[in-house]
């Protein structure tokens, strides 16, 4: 089994995504021995916002690609090919003005590309990536999630899963640290129901073999 850990925090060591997405990859290998884990730091190894030199082998032009045509389509596509081969993905999605980090959104364009996440049938897009399990490390200062007005400035998780959906990833397991600016005691107490989703996204697989 393959897995693909992705952090995108800018914080660094003081990012409670970044602290939670290690805590998942542990619990995984623990509960699945033999997981090959690849590493990708969107921050340390940022691909560049997509540009129409990334875009132009997606439009059919195999032909004449100048020198960043074909410098940005390499990085692209070294990203889809990790990407395809994950069986399972730890994505640590921080909460940044209301959606992601670019450096996340950066890698889901370069990722986003016909014939290889996705495709156009007759009867609508269908995605390619299909059997992955995907974990979302979703941290976030404030709480957004138990209010009608919080929720609709909510633009991280809904987003995540609509473009995972879309790629054709069905299990999508979210862990969340929600409320971890207002002060010691909702930090804590947002970790703390962090540690119980990591335990349950981490053993899925197994309860189900179990039942």
């Amino acid at each position: 089994m393959q897995l693909l850990h992705i952090d995108s925090a800018i914080t660094g060591s003081q990012s409670v995504s970044r602290q939670l997405t290690a805590q998942v990859v542990a619990a995984w290998t623990d509960a699945h021995p033999g997981t090959q884990v690849d590493y990708l730091d969107l921050v340390a190894n940022a691909p560049a916002h997509f540009t129409m030199e990334a875009m132009a082998p997606r439009t059919g032009q195999t032909e004449g690609l100048s020198a960043a045509q074909q410098r940005e389509n390499a990085v692209s596509e070294q990203l889809v090919r990790q990407f395809l081969a994950a069986d399972v993905v730890v994505i640590g999605a921080p909460f940044y003005n209301f959606s992601i980090p670019t450096q996340l959104k950066a890698w889901i364009d370069r990722i986003a590309q016909p014939g290889r996440t996705f495709r156009y049938t007759a009867n609508g897009p269908e995605g390619l990536a299909q059997g992955k399990t995907v974990i979302i490390v979703s941290s976030r200062g404030g709480v957004y999630s138990t209010s009608e007005d919080g929720r609709a400035m909510e633009h991280q998780e809904s987003y995540l899963q609509t473009v995972l959906g879309f790629f054709g990833v069905t299990d999508v397991r979210f862990v969340r640290a929600e409320g971890v600016a207002l002060g010691a005691d909702a930090k804590t107490s947002a970790l703390s129901t962090a540690q119980r989703q990591i335990a349950a996204a981490a053993n899925l697989d197994l309860v189900r073999e179990a039942a």
